[in-house]
């Protein structure tokens, strides 16, 4: 059978895992879907269905009470951590795009969440940097390309024992690429990233695990 065939089958393969996999998972609250729906509708990226299955199992699984988050698009994530926690933790979550902060607010009032969920509204660089505290997780989805830069304060931040979890390292498939097989205006983020997934997995200090799910999935543990 010739290679380009078994790449088809491989393919045609995973993705009928991956439905399989997705049938079984008993789904979110409606409300929570229907900010979901909204987003997308709305053209607003916001975490994959994979990864809110991520987050929710390790909230769960970690009984986490002080989560924060860079990047907060819609809050959809947030909420759904927050959901998962049994409607308990705290969230303190980071974004800086305008547009997106109304949005934010109104879903987090409207699912009475607001008294739980810190929302800072300025650039991760300056949040990070004065932010004190103890996480249990942190959850970075935000510019892929700083990922690298933030580890120093999100580490200072995460409490030993605690998790680190960064969203969409695969770069829809391109991480596995080359350098120059990657579009020019990508390969910044595409080396940033290399860099950032080197660093978690060969310090002394931190385990990490990667998760091939959604666009790929960093889980890194504080020892």
């Amino acid at each position: 059978m010739e290679e380009s065939n078994l790449s088809d089958i491989a393919v045609s393969m995973n993705s009928r895992l991956e439905s399989y996999f997705e049938s079984l998972d008993p789904g979110m609250p409606e409300w929570l879907e229907q900010i979901r729906r909204e987003s997308l509708e709305g053209g607003i990226p916001i975490i994959r269905e994979g990864t809110r299955r991520i987050l929710s199992f390790f909230v769960r699984m970690t009984g986490a009470d002080k989560i924060l988050e860079v990047g907060t698009a819609t809050g959809f994530s947030a909420l759904a951590m927050w959901e998962a926690s049994g409607k308990k933790a705290h969230i303190t979550t980071i974004e800086k795009y305008e547009k997106r902060i109304p949005i934010a607010k109104k879903n987090f009032m409207e699912c009475n969440a607001s008294e739980f969920i810190t929302l800072l509204e300025e650039d991760a660089d300056d949040a990070l940097a004065r932010l004190e505290g103890s996480f249990d997780i942190v959850f970075m989805d935000a510019a892929k390309a700083q990922y690298l830069q933030w580890l120093p304060d999100v580490l200072r931040l995460l409490r030993k024992g605690g998790l680190l979890i960064s969203d969409n390292i695969m770069h829809d498939g391109d991480i596995l690429e080359s350098r120059y097989a990657v579009r020019r205006r990508d390969r910044t983020i595409h080396s940033r990233m290399r860099d950032y997934l080197y660093e978690l997995t060969h310090r002394d200090d931190l385990n990490t695990l990667i998760l091939a799910e959604g666009d790929g999935t960093a889980v890194t543990v504080k020892l």
